[in-house]
């Protein structure tokens, strides 16, 4: 069980962390724009590559668990990754995070301790 603990978060923090990883990238990118040049620019973002990498990681870490573990247990867990990008919000980016998203995350939290009984 501790081997699939470790296996989801892992998955979980390469999934959230693609997702700052792309968030950062926009950020440094400017203004989007539906031209040829400005998705020339993003093909070779090294914030994009580094995102690329994240999400590849996570995906590989996905198909060793769906092979492994039960859909039923595996799929629901991947709601860790808000954990991880609640955190990321509030450190990397500097957001507000109102008591009420704090307390839905701890909801879910709660909701994946249920999900491993």
């Amino acid at each position: 069980m501790w081997r699939f603990i470790g296996l989801i978060l892992m998955q979980t923090f390469f999934l959230a962390g693609g997702q700052v990883l792309l968030k950062l990238a926009m950020q440094q990118l400017g203004k989007f724009e539906w031209t040829w040049s400005y998705f020339k620019t993003v093909l070779v973002d090294w914030w994009l590559l580094a995102c690329g990498i994240s999400f590849g990681a996570a995906t590989v870490l996905w198909l060793y668990i769906l092979k492994k573990y039960p859909f039923s247990q595996a799929y629901p867990l991947t709601s860790l990754s808000f954990v991880f990008g609640m955190i990321a919000a509030w450190l990397v980016f500097g957001e507000a995070v109102p008591l009420s998203r704090w307390i839905g995350l701890i909801l879910v939290v709660g909701g994946c301790f249920l999900i491993m009984k």
